[in-house]
């Protein structure tokens, strides 16, 4: 944790709890890093769906070359966030609305899911006459036997609901190369496959290599050029080290001898939480320390409708006590005196844990305060915040 959110924490009014706290000038630091890791001819696009915050999309776009969005709305949001950045649109369902707001706000580059997207969005552009949109096909490519067993998340690989078939995207290669009315307004610059999510850095780049393979021979067969290929994101992030990051510079060394055996090619990333995660808190206080069936459980304001992410990734949150030692009521306090507890929050599900069974929580003191790292990313834009209409967090913001 920085000084910076230690201090604005312990300044804050317990009416004021719980907050989220991100410091921006951390995740500038953060993201300039990334990006001098990265070679020249590798663009950084922020995932927004991570962390939508305004101020956090304002607090990358020196870093960044632009933003992935995967629906209508977050596409005007990020376009009135950022204006004038450059924007790549996905996910599975666009619908026309959507495809029409898109092609009207001068998307730089789409991510087609499907053959009937590309009809779509050939569809909007009759419309259009003098238009032309850059397209990339999203491809679920087959990888190795139990390559993607371990990751937390697979969005390839093995039957998903997202991108095209290897053989289907031949035939939408046919379809915008060949000389019917889809290849007048849809410009193939080439291939988008992310497939995965939770992968270390030699993993990224076995697998990054496999895509930009398959995506040359697909170029070849058809003689057309290859210009791009956007390998997502999916950098790992762990929660129960959070000292262990993933390994930019050597990603990016061997993105570059990657490069090297493709000249002209111009390769895209698109990482969301292994940006933003490092930058957030989530601070709250504890309400209430009891004892049940032998252990210790620290309740605290808030809980998993403000913090899905423990819930949803089944892990402990890291976190941080700031100590409190006021205490001005004439009753014992309550504290934790088993050695660890649990962290729960205020809803009325045992589901409901922030952080379960802990020994950082020794000695926890109702009134102390809980500082819950890397929740900058997926955290509060993903909770179910109205479950029990408790009150929402505030926002801060440092370094803007």
């Amino acid at each position: 944790m920085t000084e910076s959110v230690r201090r604005h924490v312990a300044d804050l009014a317990p009416d004021e709890l719980p907050a989220y706290v991100y410091d921006l000038a951390a995740l500038r630091e953060h993201a300039r890093a990334v990006r001098a890791a990265l070679p020249d001819r590798v663009e950084l696009y922020y995932a927004a769906k991570a962390n939508p915050e305004a101020p956090v999309l304002a607090a990358l776009r020196d870093a960044v070359d632009g933003y992935e969005v995967s629906s209508g709305g977050e596409l005007a949001h990020v376009r009135a966030a950022v204006p004038g950045a450059p924007l790549a649109f996905g996910g599975p369902g666009k619908t026309p609305a959507e495809i029409a707001a898109a092609v009207d706000a001068g998307v730089h580059r789409w991510h087609v899911e499907s053959e009937q997207e590309l009809h779509r969005l050939a569809a909007v552009l009759a419309e259009r006459p003098d238009a032309v949109i850059d397209v990339l096909l999203r491809v679920n490519l087959p990888v190795g036997a139990d390559t993607l067993d371990a990751v937390a998340l697979a969005m390839g690989g093995r039957p998903t609901p997202f991108g095209l078939d290897p053989e289907r995207a031949e035939d939408c290669v046919r379809l915008l190369t060949g000389d019917g009315p889809l290849g007048r307004q849809l410009r193939l610059r080439g291939v988008h496959a992310h497939l995965a999510s939770g992968l270390a850095a030699a993993e990224q780049l076995a697998l990054a290599q496999g895509i930009v393979e398959w995506s040359a021979a697909l170029a070849e067969r058809h003689g057309v050029p290859l210009d791009e290929v956007n390998v997502g994101g999916g950098m790992a992030v762990d929660y129960d080290d959070p000292d262990h990051r993933f390994d930019w510079t050597a990603f990016g060394e061997g993105l570059a001898k990657l490069l090297d055996a493709h000249p002209g090619l111009t390769l895209r990333i698109e990482p969301g939480r292994a940006l933003t995660a490092y930058c957030g808190w989530y601070a709250t206080e504890v309400l209430d320390v009891k004892r049940s069936h032998g252990e210790d459980f620290a309740v605290v304001r808030g809980g998993t409708h403000h913090l899905r992410t423990p819930a949803t990734r089944g892990h402990s949150q890291p976190f941080e006590v700031l100590a409190v030692d006021a205490w001005p009521h004439p009753w014992p306090r309550p504290a934790v005196t088993t050695g660890r507890a649990t962290l729960a929050g205020q809803l009325c599900t045992p589901k409901d844990v922030l952080a379960r069974a802990t020994e950082g929580a020794d000695g926890l003191r109702t009134a102390d305060r809980v500082l819950f790292a890397m929740a900058g990313a997926y955290a509060w834009n993903i909770s179910h915040h109205e479950f029990l209409m408790h009150p929402h967090p505030g926002f801060h913001y440092l370094g803007d």
